[in-house]
């Protein structure tokens, strides 16, 4: 027999060839090519799969545009350059581009090299018949590959529940990772999605099993630079996507994180996975905050908190801690939220950064509540807290004042203070920030845009003009379209109902106001005490 030749595409050529005559599939052929090229060339399992087809990395890439374009989709951004570093493991693929990377090599990501199952949770694998000459194998590879995830295909996956899903591939899906791709499916699907307690119980599972993880972690400097960038993209994201399908996408990596975790890794690795960890645990909990789930919240900041205590890092740690300050201060006791603000600003220290910034502005408004509930001296510590705040705020790098979860925003501290005006009784003063605050906001920014909204109803509230309080509220609430209308805005809205009915009686733009809380909005279970309210529990 000829020696191989000594250069990765020629032997790959060549090992081609050879499996052709012996009738071995391309799948086959491409295993043998990863395990005999790659200790000489480092070569990928997933550029294995393209050498035993013969194709050219364009190749890839026009199959993957037709593959988008079939499902009725915007083309994909993806270029031969980000083929070539995924090839070369400098980049990893996100699930959408990975599904369709393994419909065009009709494969499971296990054989690409990528642990966990695919987004579609079902199989790709398609396989060549023996006698498959190289011709025949070439135009199948330039031919549209596998199903499309329609209407149909969803709904039947929809149909088998869990256990379908768990039967349709090779790879053992973790039971919450079935619940959460089933919810992530019926939302694709435009079907109504409710907060039962099987999601609940995953959810809380999947948080559970990060915590058993996090002291245990091997994976590279590469893969945690792409979860790093994921990160920041949801934190650009947040307040644009439905609140439920933000909490799919973030626990599906948040999912795939705490399975890099479940073995140690060196120091400098292990600290930024927790960073990694205790970032998309504290965008979970912030998001269950927006659902209004409170324990689950709750749990997830716990849990933030022991992977942030692993990095060693104070600004991560008074991050977390005033995120979680949010919690009380819409659904709790301003007390709580007090206490967590300031044990927030204490782990800051004196550096400038977001919680330093973002604590005494939440002391502030945790003030301001405590003030409309007739405590006398906090109204002067809240507006010294405030012009702590925006003292810290002035020293704050342009990074640290552009992103709205994990920095603190010109427009977010404008919402704080003009919050704390209109509790202190300042409403002039609350309105016009609260006005200077709502053109900072983009029209995608949905949460705290519409929040802004229902506080400068509720400066009309008092200042005496309770219609337009339940005007300006019912507005609000009607430019949400369904799936934005989560729990922290109905919530507020509802409370604000409460009080203008309890202070000025039944009126015409109340019921209004109710008729539009009664419309459809994301469901959660709810919780002891839910839909009384008070003046005093406007917060």
């Amino acid at each position: 027999m000829a020696e191989p030749p000594q250069k990765e595409a020629e032997r790959a050529r060549w090992m081609r060839a050879q499996g052709l005559a012996r009738g071995l599939s391309a799948t086959q052929i491409a295993a043998e090519i990863a395990e005999q090229c790659g200790p000489l060339f480092s070569t990928s399992r997933i550029k294995a799969h393209r050498l035993a087809l013969g194709v050219a990395l364009s190749d890839v890439v026009a199959q993957m545009r037709a593959l988008y374009e079939m499902d009725g989709k915007p083309p994909p951004k993806i270029g031969e350059t980000l083929l070539s570093a995924y090839e070369s493991g400098y980049k990893r693929p996100g699930p959408e581009y990975l599904h369709y990377l393994c419909l065009v090599y009709r494969v499971e990501p296990g054989d690409l090299g990528y642990q966990g199952p695919c987004v579609c949770g079902r199989g790709h694998e398609q396989r060549f018949g023996a006698g498959t000459q190289l011709s025949a194998i070439r135009d199948e590879s330039e031919t549209l590959i596998g199903a499309v995830l329609d209407r149909r295909w969803i709904n039947q996956q929809l149909e088998g529940g869990p256990h379908r899903a768990e039967a349709s591939g090779s790879i053992d899906l973790g039971e919450e990772d079935v619940v959460l791709r089933r919810t992530l499916l019926q939302l694709l699907a435009g079907a109504g999605v409710a907060l039962d307690g099987q999601f609940l119980g995953a959810v809380d599972q999947l948080r559970r099993k990060m915590d058993d993880t996090l002291v245990n972690a091997t994976v590279s400097p590469t893969m945690l630079d792409q979860w790093e960038e994921t990160i920041l993209g949801y934190g650009q994201s947040y307040q644009s996507t439905p609140s439920l399908r933000m909490l799919c996408d973030v626990l599906l990596d948040f999912s795939e994180v705490r399975r890099l975790c479940e073995q140690r890794q060196p120091i400098e690795l292990q600290e930024r996975l927790c960073r990694i960890a205790a970032q998309l645990s504290g965008i979970s909990g912030l998001i269950m905050i927006n659902l209004g789930d409170h324990r689950l919240a709750r749990s997830f900041f716990r849990t933030a908190r022991t992977a942030a205590d692993e990095t060693g890092d104070r600004s991560l740690r008074s991050w977390v801690t005033v995120r979680e300050a949010l919690l009380p201060l819409y659904y709790g006791d301003p007390r709580e939220a007090l206490h967590l603000a300031r044990k927030a600003q204490d782990l800051a220290g004196r550096t400038p950064n977001v919680a330093a910034a973002m604590a005494p502005a939440v002391e502030a408004r945790a003030l301001g509540q405590l003030a409309l509930r007739g405590r006398s001296d906090a109204a002067p510590t809240a507006r010294r807290a405030l012009v702590r705040g925006r003292a810290v705020f002035d020293q704050l790098s342009k990074n640290d004042t552009t992103d709205l979860v994990f920095g603190f925003t010109d427009r977010q501290m404008s919402f704080y203070e003009g919050d704390t005006y209109t509790n202190l009784g300042d409403h002039q003063k609350g309105e016009e920030v609260l006005r200077y605050a709502l053109t900072l906001y983009s029209p995608t920014e949905v949460i705290d845009r519409t929040l802004v909204k229902l506080d400068r109803a509720a400066c009309s509230m008092y200042a005496g003009e309770p219609d337009q309080a339940a005007s300006r509220a019912r507005e609000a609430i009607m430019e949400l379209e369904p799936e934005h209308r989560s729990d922290i805005l109905m919530h507020r809205a509802r409370q604000l109902a409460a009080a203008v009915q309890q202070q000025h009686g039944d009126l015409p733009e109340l019921r209004e106001l109710r008729e539009a809380l009664a419309g459809p909005s994301v469901q959660r279970p709810l919780t002891p005490g839910e839909g009384s309210g008070s003046p005093a529990d406007l917060v």
